[in-house]
């Protein structure tokens, strides 16, 4: 399923699914088949992945003439991030594309050795925005902000010491994250400062179900600033896969429904480029992930 968040001009955020390029409301859905549906996505990813089958089931089943009244083309609404408020921080990972890692030992004062192990940070959820909107420029605090396009899991059910040929069990899906980050705000080497102002995770615009993604390790990314193509590779070229991250991060906590993994960005960020570029007031920026979609963002000044 393709999932998303959206707000009308009259609604709280609600939760909908897109069927035949309309978006369809989650809960008025489940009222108009007497089968309880919640308004959030976390709420949605609570009930576990077996409610995806269940909802095609429901589908098949329904009168079309009974969708009309509750869905809404998609220029009548607001599209939000798919979880426009995270239960907890967003699970990022450093390094995780051989190139970048070079271009980053070059550039920065990481190492040019490959990671032995995943590199973890965290943004906080109120780095967290979504498509059309501003990622916010503070030059007291940074000038050098860089972006990087980036696959994003999201956990579908509890996970301690899961075993990495069982990951997958515990995904319920993917998106597009685009981890924004100010090069030169790191502290002693710690990076939440770089990482985690407000605006800085900028996700959507839709949450796409596994079950829609046949290989989360063969897919294009890439990202553009004013329409220049800056970066562009594949999923198959990440050091840690989806599979070995889960195992490493529930090795050292545990995951949870709605928990975000960030899983990593290619080469071409700004900080690797020689001359180096960074983000300015007014630069529009657009992050793609094959299957998923596009993000676009502008940068604001404040």
């Amino acid at each position: 399923m393709k999932l998303l968040t959206y707000q009308t001009q009259n609604s709280e955020p609600r939760l909908g699914f897109i069927h035949n390029d309309k978006v369809i409301d989650m809960a008025n859905f489940g009222d108009v088949m007497q089968f309880p549906l919640p308004s959030t996505m976390l709420g949605f990813i609570d009930m576990g992945d077996l409610i995806i089958p269940e909802i095609h089931s429901l589908m098949q089943r329904c009168d079309p003439a009974d969708l009309i009244a509750i869905s809404f083309a998609m220029n009548e609404i607001k599209i939000l991030a798919p979880i426009p408020k995270p239960r907890k921080n967003i699970i990022g990972i450093g390094l995780n594309f051989t190139e970048h890692v070079a271009e980053s030992a070059r550039t920065l004062d990481t190492s040019k050795e490959l990671p032995q192990q995943p590199i973890i940070f965290s943004k906080p959820p109120t780095a967290v925005t979504g498509t059309n909107t501003e990622i916010l420029l503070n030059p007291k605090l940074t000038q050098q902000l860089d972006w990087e396009v980036e696959l994003a899991v999201v956990i579908g059910k509890p996970g301690k010491y899961v075993d990495k040929k069982d990951a997958l069990d515990y995904v319920f899906g993917y998106t597009v994250i685009n981890d924004i980050s100010a090069r030169d705000c790191r502290r002693a080497g710690q990076w939440i400062v770089s990482k985690g102002q407000d605006t800085f995770a900028p996700m959507g615009p839709i949450l796409v179900t596994k079950d829609e993604i046949a290989d989360p390790h063969n897919l294009n990314l890439s990202l553009k600033v004013n329409g220049v193509e800056k970066q562009n590779s594949n999923t198959k070229f990440m050091l840690f896969n989806i599979h070995e991250l889960i195992e490493d991060l529930s090795t050292v906590f545990t995951l949870e429904p709605g928990d975000i993994i960030a899983t990593g960005t290619p080469a071409g960020v700004g900080a690797g480029r020689s001359p180096q570029e960074w983000l300015w007031n007014g630069d529009v920026v657009e992050a793609t992930v094959e299957g998923i979609g596009t993000i676009v963002n502008t940068v604001k000044e404040i």
